[in-house]
Parts: C-alpha cells; sequence; structure tokens
C-alpha cells in the first residue's frame, strides 16, 4: 500500500474506486466498505483509494472539546488500512481552512481533479464538505457531470445493533472487551514505546513494562486489569495489562503497564503492542504490598486460563 500525507503527492490514476472518512477503529462496518471498494476495483481493472483525515476533524473544529478520545492511532490505523488491502491511503491534513471546502468543491478538486475517481463507495449516512452539507444524493446528483458512480453501503448490523466507533467506545470505557473487539473485528490494542517506570511491580515478582502511548487522544480502556496478547520483538507472548492510578502506592497518575508471562528479555525503547482479550477485574486499593501481590497472582491464574 502507497501511503500519501498530502494530496500533492498523489497522481490521479485510472480507474479509481475510492471511499472517504475518518475510519476510526477500521471497523466491521469499515471493513465491509473497504471489501466493496476492493471487488468494485478488481472488477473494472481499476486500484482501491482511501482517504482519510489526521487530525481528526472534531479536534480541529473544536480544540476546547477534550472529550473525544480516538479507538487508533494514525500508526494504527494505516497497519490496519493496509492489513485490509488497500491499494493507496491519502490523508489529507485536516485544518480550518480545509473544513470550509465546500461539498462541491471537494467533489470537483478532490475526487475528480486530483484522484480521477471512477467509482466511490460511502458508508450509510455519509456526510462531506462544508458544515456536512454533502450526502449520499448530493453525490448522486453531480456524480454523473463529473463522470463517476456512487455507491452507498447500508448499516453493518451485528445482533441488531448497528456498529458504530462510538459504540465501541462505549463498550471500552464499560469494561466490556468482548463486545468492543466483536465490533472490532479485531483485539482492540494499545501501541507505545516501553520507558522506565518506578520497577515496583519488579520488587513483588511482577515485573511490568510501562506503556508511553504515541497520541494524546487514544482512547485507554476503564482502569483495571485485562488478559492480554503482547507482540514484541516480532513475537506474540501472553500476559495481563493493568490500567490505573495504582491507589494502593498512593500513585498520582495513570500508568499503563503489562505483566509479560514468561518473558526477561531487555525492551526499553522499544515499540510493543498489547492486544486486549478479557477484562479481568476493576483497579483496586489494598492495604498492603502484600495484599497486592496475592491479588495479582490470582490474577495471572486467570489470565493465564483465558489465555490457553
Amino acid at each position: 500500500m502507497k501511503v500519501y500525507r498530502s494530496l500533492s503527492e498523489f497522481t490521479p490514476i485510472p480507474n479509481a474506486v475510492v471511499t472517504t472518512g475518518t475510519f476510526d477503529g477500521v471497523h466491521i462496518g469499515h471493513q465491509k466498505i473497504i471489501n466493496r471498494v476492493k471487488e468494485i476495483a478488481h472488477q473494472i481493472d481499476g486500484q482501491s483509494v482511501i482517504i482519510t483525515f489526521f487530525p481528526h476533524p472534531r479536534l480541529v473544529l473544536f480544540p476546547e472539546d477534550n472529550d473525544l478520545k480516538l479507538i487508533n492511532t494514525l500508526s494504527e490505523k494505516i497497519k490496519l488500512i493496509e492489513l485490509a488491502g488497500i491499494d493507496h491511503l491519502i490523508i489529507i491534513p485536516f485544518t480550518k481552512e480545509f473544513s470550509r471546502l465546500t461539498s462541491v468543491d471537494f467533489i470537483q478538486q478532490i475526487l475528480v481533479d486530483k484522484i480521477g475517481t471512477k467509482k466511490l463507495v460511502i458508508g450509510y449516512d455519509h456526510h462531506f464538505g462544508k458544515n456536512r452539507e454533502g450526502t449520499f444524493e448530493h453525490l448522486k446528483h453531480y456524480g454523473p457531470s463529473y463522470g463517476f458512480e456512487v455507491e452507498e453501503i447500508s448499516k453493518q448490523d451485528i445482533n441488531d445493533v448497528a456498529v458504530s466507533s462510538t459504540k465501541i467506545r462505549t463498550a471500552l470505557a464499560q469494561h466490556n472487551i468482548s463486545i468492543a473487539n466483536e465490533y472490532l473485528g479485531y483485539p482492540f490494542a494499545i501501541e507505545g514505546i516501553v520507558a522506565k517506570g518506578d520497577q515496583i511491580g519488579r520488587t513483588i515478582g511482577f515485573p511490568t513494562a510501562n506503556i508511553q502511548v504515541e497520541e494524546n487522544h487514544k482512547l485507554i480502556p476503564a482502569d483495571g486489569i485485562y488478559a492480554v496478547k503482547v507482540l514484541v520483538q516480532n513475537e506474540t507472548h501472553n500476559g495481563m495489562l493493568y490500567i490505573g492510578n495504582r491507589p494502593t502506592v498512593e500513585g498520582t497518575k495513570k500508568v499503563i503497564e503489562v505483566n509479560i508471562f514468561d518473558f526477561n528479555k531487555e525492551i526499553y525503547s522499544e515499540k510493543i503492542q498489547v492486544n486486549l482479550v478479557q477484562f479481568i477485574r476493576g483497579d483496586q486499593h489494598f492495604d498492603s504490598l502484600d495484599e497486592l501481590k496475592h491479588a495479582i497472582a490470582k490474577d495471572e491464574i486467570a489470565s493465564r486460563k483465558i489465555l490457553l
């Protein structure tokens, strides 16, 4: 997959089959759209193109709103789209100036002039352009005069619930990892660099890797203990993840720490990926380090059973 960090890097291609959106999560609804884009591209001997935006539009348009947390960092999103088999990914830098582009200008200047769109595939209730004025009907009206066709993909449902990035975020905030993973179509992941922590875990027999996440707006699930799979040095290991403020040792800031089972390599400054499998328990305050150690030992037993 070729990745372009601006429209200026991209040269129009014949038979471009395009979709556009923020694609936060690259969840099963997004995957349905992506698969259709690939299918059409194959049918017309074309190439698949995704247009997405960075930063997320809401972070630019509502900078005072700190509530939005994103399922993927940009690097995670790129990796997921590449795994989905897309040919071209265009990441448009989203600015306030860009947000003022009308839907007609978006069609003319981007879809037609910069990309050469032959077929556009969009998700249910997709909006684009200034004030989100562009709609499926809008595209159907203008498409023929600009030489491209438009197709809308219906809602993606699981158990009669429409899948959305918002519902996945809510599930993660409520410890509901199984629902989040079902909607995503893959395990929710946290990526980051291993940094040196206080090494308290080491003193009680449970050394942990302290994970520094690369983007402030990355969604971190609710505090607690999780059974996880850890990708480190191109190998997958079982482990348990802790998210919380470490109340037993009077911690003052949230940490993300993973204990990797049967692993004793030095991995400071390395990038690792932690895939969440199942929630074990919420964060708790213990009266002593011995009580904490006993609880963590039980967490390890529970995690190992889950990860067998």
